[in-house]
């Protein structure tokens, strides 16, 4: 498991692109995202919590897969994740990412750790 170093870096970086609107929130949201591509803000990186349930984790990988994103697994639960996004009273499975610029930084950030 990743250092909680990095998840906390990870969801700095998730609060930011919420604040500046750069983040789909939610399973149903990032499908039409996905699916939307060259109509708007389509997510590169999909971020999932680990405790999502099968269903949405086959569903997310189906559709990235599909679509061409890039797929992530955070090492965070769904109630810590949309606490970093500013949802409190929420449960949060997955967000995308549609700044490139972040995207990059979180890949970069979740890849250090695995190569370690």
């Amino acid at each position: 498991m990743p250092p909680v170093d990095t998840a906390a870096k990870v969801l700095q970086y998730l609060g930011l692109a919420a604040r500046a609107r750069e983040l789909v929130i939610g399973v149903p949201l990032i499908c039409t995202a996905l699916s939307r591509t060259g109509k708007g803000k389509t997510p590169p990186l999909v971020l999932k919590a680990t405790d999502c349930s099968p269903n949405t984790c086959k569903r997310l990988s189906d559709r990235t897969a599909f679509y061409g994103a890039t797929l992530m697994t955070l090492p965070v639960t769904c109630a810590e994740l949309a606490r970093a996004i500013g949802k409190k009273d929420a449960l949060v499975a997955a967000v995308g990412v549609t700044e490139p610029h972040l995207c990059t930084a979180i890949r970069a950030a979740l890849e250090q750790t695995t190569t370690h």
